[in-house]
């Protein structure tokens, strides 16, 4: 069994979107299986953007942050849902990232070096994109530069291994059978916890 840490990271909160859909699909599997299951919806958390090393170094983490962290600290393994937004990561899945990821929790610095004590290490990650791009698209423009960005800049940077993507790509195009398809891949990845 497996603590599992779903972070939905799609900035609207108003609207249900496919990338909610996948995320249940994934908690039923795991759940199913087994594994112990707690959710983040980063839409849905209070807390300001990071405007200088400063802040990120020294300033208060905000309350519903060190919930957040608490969950990360928890977890085995996370799966991170979202949306493409500009080619990369939405802005406040972003901010979230930055927040969480401080020194002191997510890395320590030891001799000049910031990050060369992990402070994640042992904890891996699957990261699910949906996008409007046909899939073929997404890997031949976007996919070397949002990989990077995601698992080698940020989860990466903290000890986050191995990091696997799943990309849903021309998502106004799956129509039922192919969103029936993908909820049943959500659903067998929740089961094995990757």
């Amino acid at each position: 069994m497996k603590h599992v840490l779903i972070i939905q990271g799609h900035p609207d909160r108003e609207e249900r979107h496919l990338c909610h859909a996948l995320a249940e699909a994934y908690e039923d599997g795991a759940t199913a299986a087994g594994h112990d299951i707690r959710e983040l919806d980063v839409a849905r958390l209070d807390f300001p953007l990071l405007r200088s090393e400063r802040e990120w170094k020294n300033s208060p983490l905000a309350a519903a942050l060190q919930h957040a962290q608490a969950g990360i600290a928890w977890a085995h393994h996370l799966v991170f849902f979202f949306p493409l937004w500009l080619g990369d990561i939405p802005a406040l899945l972003r901010g979230f990232l930055e927040q969480v990821a401080r020194p002191g929790f997510a890395f320590e610095e030891e001799e000049g070096n910031p990050f060369a004590r992990k402070g994640l290490k042992g904890r891996s990650a699957r990261i699910v994109v949906t996008t409007r791009m046909p899939t073929m698209a997404y890997r031949s423009y976007l996919r070397p530069h949002d990989r990077r960005s995601s698992e080698r800049n940020i989860l990466g940077l903290v000890g986050i291994a191995p990091v696997r993507q799943t990309l849903v790509g021309d998502v106004e195009h799956l129509g039922a059978a192919g969103r029936r398809r993908w909820l049943s891949k959500m659903k067998a990845f929740g089961r094995s916890a990757g």
